[in-house]
């Protein structure tokens, strides 16, 4: 099968999509009127359409989020080459630059698929009708009496067939028929939804040939490196220009804007090097011997922070969400359990540390960035060149992993900055050190749960969470978890128990806090699915018949009834309601896949959990086996998840595989640390991540489910922690309450 793949620059895309007649389909998101407007306008249309058809059948697909690995670039096109009946080898994949026009291109919160499939599908579904109308014109038949296959156009009632080509002029000059005019596929006669069809940047990857941030070029370009303020919101104090003059290769030292205000996706501040070449670059900056003030954070320690999360637990409530009266039922009880659990800060650590790449020629700017967001580029680094968005082109390249890191495109600026001080091409080079040392934070979160047992039955549930909140990268005033963040898995707990109170308490950031993949499912998800476990150890039950009776009946979950701002992860709730059988299945099903339950040796036991994220449901065991010396391995994990639709089963599947290690990684080993407000951990070394020879064997079931899509990226995070950390208790009789796991086992 043979991809063609284009490597185009923007002005090519339009003049390419100006100049050739051919059927154009516009975004839904665009107004009709621009639709209508298609053929008479030269410029503007390709920057506002995700599908193309050339005279010679091409099918030029515009895809407007960014890979990462996720599949979201292979699972688009699959939509709209299903609904038009393509042949897959003769579609022209072209990746988006950053336009508002395609609507959010922030490929985050496991949103490309879910947001985007109507959209790819309905763009398919018109240009499909549009050439069947077409050769039922020429033809002199019903619509009805032609079909559409593999890209011919086939009359039913003579059996003659033509190739999209022959029809491509005259559909053009047809109208795009109105969305709720569309038919679409049924589930069986789908050619490529639902079907594992292969990445299409695979080939690329495997030969090396794939274009990553660092492997961006440009004639005459320059390398930069920065030493940036060890503490977030510190100054540049003093530095050494002229030692880093002396470098060879060494062109300039230029100081960076000093940060003010809230952190945002701003630059750190600091000084930059920028030489002919990496190297030069880095001895540049080690030259510099920069020093720095630390500024209002310099005091921040998260071991003394730990102590004043668990002070907040013990002050003032913040609540969230309060139904029944549980601090009666725990009174009343027989039995009342309490566990407390804490997650540190956690670093995204992708493979592949940020790039940017800025160009100017005269007043115009050219940015090439491994970002989850060119938009964001856009908006970002207009603020600081005195350019509106709209003036920036920027052109986001494969990332090699993100997790949430390269949403935020403070490396970006600095590019742009440098790129317009020099006069020349710049490429702004982060060293995983400064990733890791001045990125944005998964926050350190405390929490404290209760719950009543009265004959044989919880009664109550009682959860508080202090942890500081995203929202405090964008507003210094902000204390504590918001509502979007308490939403990620506590007032969304889907119990049907009487008496059920979600509270939060203070906390301030001191470091710049931003999401990770799973963002706060993460540490909420830990407490919920080891505190269930607790409780059914407690009682003599086994774990998956307590979730079950927690869960309760078959029902939908309304959180907004019980009056909770709940945003169901920009979903509708109609659309994506919060179902509990479908909860229940997924646990079902990874029970059965594992054999939790059974008798097994001693050291060796299988742990499960289960949640809701990212309106998918995942359920997850964890096998251990640990030795006498306390020394573990996780020989197979099993994950099921029920994520609606899977467009691409076989993407489905390796994001599960990738959300075990990733999560394995938080329980394991992941633990950011600051101390004098300067982040310790620098590389792998500190910050490990798991390694191969700790990968499990993962057995991934897919639910066959009748459901629009849902997020896959992040939601098969949330349940491993907590499960890995249940079947050490089963194993060893020790209860891990507090991430890392690290050396608790050791004997």
């Amino acid at each position: 099968m043979t991809i063609q793949m284009k490597n185009l620059s923007r002005r090519k895309v339009l003049q390419g999509m100006g100049a050739v007649s051919g059927l154009v389909l516009a975004a839904p998101i665009i107004s009709r009127s621009v639709i209508a407007d298609a053929h008479s306008e030269d410029t503007g249309l390709s920057s506002s359409v995700y599908l193309m058809l050339d005279t010679d059948g091409t099918v030029n697909i515009q895809i407007h989020r960014v890979e990462m690995g996720q599949g979201s670039r292979t699972g688009l096109p699959q939509i709209i080459a299903d609904e038009l009946d393509a042949d897959w080898s003769r579609i022209n994949f072209m990746p988006a630059y950053g336009d508002k026009k395609f609507g959010d291109q922030n490929t985050d919160g496991s949103t490309s698929i879910r947001m985007f499939f109507t959209a790819f599908q309905q763009a398919g579904a018109a240009a499909r009708a549009m050439l069947v109308q077409a050769a039922a014109n020429e033809w002199g038949v019903a619509v009805s009496d032609v079909d559409a296959e593999n890209h011919r156009l086939i009359n039913k009632v003579t059996g003659a067939s033509e190739d999209f080509a022959h029809f491509v002029d005259a559909a053009s000059e047809l109208p795009v028929p109105a969305n709720d005019t569309l038919t679409f596929k049924a589930k069986n006669m789908r050619k490529y939804i639902g079907k594992p069809v292969r990445n299409i940047y695979m080939n690329d990857i495997i030969t090396g040939s794939s274009q990553f941030g660092q492997d961006v070029m440009r004639d005459g370009m320059l390398f930069a490196v920065a030493a940036r303020p060890p503490v977030a919101g510190g100054k540049i104090n003093t530095f050494d220009k002229a030692a880093a003059m002396a470098v060879d290769g060494v062109v300039d030292v230029v100081e960076l804007p000093t940060l003010s205000g809230g952190f945002s996706f701003k630059p750190l501040g600091g000084v930059a090097v920028v030489a002919t070449n990496t190297w030069a670059a880095l001895k540049g900056r080690e030259a510099l011997n920069a020093t720095f003030e630390g500024g209002d954070n310099a005091d921040y320690d998260t071991t003394a922070f730990e102590q004043a999360l668990w002070q907040s637990i013990d002050g003032k409530d913040n609540a969230f969400l309060t139904r029944g009266n549980a601090d009666a039922a725990l009174e009343s009880a027989d039995k009342t359990y309490q566990a407390d659990y804490f997650v540190p800060h956690q670093s995204h650590a992708p493979m592949e540390p940020p790039s940017a790449t800025a160009e100017w020629q005269g007043d115009d700017l050219q940015m090439w960035v491994c970002c989850q967001d060119p938009q964001s580029v856009q908006n970002t680094v207009a603020a600081y060149v005195g350019k509106k968005p709209e003036e920036i082109y920027v052109e986001a390249t494969l990332l090699g992993g993100a997790f949430g890191r390269k949403s935020k495109p403070d490396f970006a600026v600095e590019a742009a900055l440098l790129a317009k001080h020099t006069g020349k091409p710049v490429k702004m080079v982060w060293m995983r050190e400064d990733d890791m040392r001045h990125g944005y934070y998964h926050t350190i979160a405390a929490q404290r749960t209760h719950a009543a047992v009265k004959d044989g039955k919880v009664t109550a549930w009682k959860h508080k969470a202090a942890y500081p909140s995203i929202g405090g990268t964008f507003d210094p005033a902000a204390t504590g978890p918001g509502g979007f963040e308490m939403g990620l898995g506590l007032t969304d707990i889907p119990f049907e128990i009487d008496n059920l109170q979600v509270n939060s308490g203070d906390a301030k950031a001191h470091v710049r806090i931003g999401w990770v993949r799973s963002v706060a499912n993460i540490q909420q998800a830990f407490a919920l699915g080891s505190f269930v476990d607790e409780i059914a150890q407690g009682e003599g039950k086994r774990t998956d018949d307590l979730w079950m009776e927690l869960i309760g009946s078959d029902r939908i979950v309304d959180p907004t009834s019980e009056g909770v701002e709940y945003g169901n992860y920009g979903m509708s709730k109609e659309t994506h309601p919060i179902d509990t059988a479908r909860l229940k299945a997924v646990l079902k099903k990874v029970v059965d896949m594992s054999g939790y339950g059974k008798d097994m040796p001693k050291g060796k036991a299988i742990g499960i959990s289960v949640h809701r994220s990212f309106v998918s449901y995942v359920a997850s065991a964890i096998e251990v086996d640990v030795s006498d010396s306390g020394e573990l391995k996780v020989p197979r994990a099993w994950m099921a998840v029920d994520c609606g639709l899977a467009v691409n089963p076989d993407r489905v599947k390796s994001q599960m595989e990738g959300a075990v290690l990733f999560g394995m990684t938080i329980a394991l080993h992941g633990e950011i640390t600051a101390e004098n407000g300067a982040i310790v951990q620098g590389n792998y070394d500190t910050y490990p991540v798991c390694r191969i020879d700790e990968a499990p064997h993962v057995e991934v079931a897919i639910m066959d489910v009748d459901a629009p899509p849902g997020g896959v990226g992040e939601p098969g995070v949330p349940p491993v922690a907590p499960a890995l950390a249940n079947a050490i208790f089963a194993a060893t009789g020790k209860r891990i309450r507090r991430l890392p796991i690290r050396d608790q086992l050791m004997a």
